[in-house]
């Protein structure tokens, strides 16, 4: 999943999402809602590890645009880290040096550090996009209304985006985003066809 893609016309889930944040597990309870979503962090690489001796560091790449996703940005983690250079590593990750990184030592203390942008700085969606991000949290409903539970997760295995339900008495259960499951979303529901909620 890097970078991050909005929703088509607010309802229907028509096209594949863009990521936008790590296609990681979720934790098992609602995520907390940030100011506005906007607000909302979307993580576009993560720090693997430190690259040579002036400071220098790995980035394992998120989403599907890569390298490109960062290259947009100049600052992350709430203007904590500041990029001074961006390369691309041949191994579809990438270099990248920070301002605030001088040496080794201090790269390799941010192993494993998430980079963060708001999610109002991504970049527009196209019909029938969405970020992942703008799902997560979302209550989830059936067709005719009743609670299902909270999306906890969005994962892609190779054949689509798969919304990933907590139900609100315990278990989980899959659907994929595509129209035949999902007819509509919106800023705050998930709506599910009937007979994909088992």
């Amino acid at each position: 999943m890097p970078a991050p893609s909005p929703h088509q016309e607010r309802g229907a889930a028509r096209a594949p999402g863009r990521t936008g944040a790590a296609d990681a597990r979720a934790p098992a309870s609602p995520l907390p809602q940030a100011a506005s979503p906007a607000d909302r962090p979307v993580t576009l690489a993560a720090i693997a590890g430190a690259h040579g001796l002036s400071g220098e560091v790995r980035l394992k790449l998120f989403g599907e645009e890569g390298i490109a996703s960062l290259a947009r940005h100049r600052s992350f983690n709430g203007g904590r880290l500041t990029l001074a250079t961006l390369r691309d590593d041949g191994k579809g990750g990438a270099i990248v040096a920070f301002r605030e990184v001088a040496d080794r030592n201090a790269a390799e203390a941010l192993r494993g550090t998430a980079l963060t942008v708001p999610r109002s700085a991504l970049p527009p969606l196209g019909e029938g996009e969405y970020y992942h991000v703008d799902l997560m949290g979302l209550a989830a409903c059936s067709d005719s209304g009743e609670p299902l539970g909270v999306v906890v997760a969005v994962a892609n295995y190779g054949a689509g985006d798969l919304v990933e339900i907590e139900r609100p008495g315990g278990g989980r259960f899959l659907v994929p985003m595509i129209p035949a499951a999902v007819p509509r979303w919106d800023d705050a529901t998930l709506t599910i066809a009937q007979g994909w909620t088992d």
